[in-house]
C-alpha cells in the first residue's frame, strides 16, 4: 500500500483513512499496538491472546497412555506423511 498522509488532531488522535482500514479489515473498536521502530512507528492489530511460552501451556492437553519414544514418534510422523502423500512420487 502506498503512503497515506494523516493529520494529528489537537487531542492527539489520528484518523486512519477508510481505504487503509478496509485493506487491513480493521473495524470500529479494533485495538492496535503502536511500536516505536526508532525510525517511525508501526501499527499492528493487537494479538488476540497474550503471548505465552511453552512452559505456560505445557500440560494443558494431558496425554493419557504409555509415553512414546522418539523413535515411535518419528515412525508415526513418517506413516502419517506416507498416508497423506501416497499419490505423490
Amino acid at each position: 500500500m502506498a503512503s497515506v498522509n494523516v493529520k494529528l488532531s489537537s487531542k492527539g488522535q489520528l484518523i486512519i483513512p477508510k481505504p487503509v482500514r478496509d485493506a487491513y479489515h480493521w473495524e470500529t473498536g479494533q485495538e492496535l499496538t503502536l511500536t516505536d521502530t526508532g525510525n517511525g512507528i508501526l501499527l499492528q492489530p493487537k494479538a488476540p491472546f497474550a503471548e505465552s511460552t511453552l512452559s505456560d501451556v505445557a500440560g494443558c492437553l494431558p496425554y493419557v497412555g504409555k509415553a512414546l519414544s522418539i523413535d515411535d514418534m518419528n515412525q508415526a510422523v513418517a506413516e502419517g506423511l506416507k498416508a497423506q502423500f501416497h499419490d505423490c512420487g
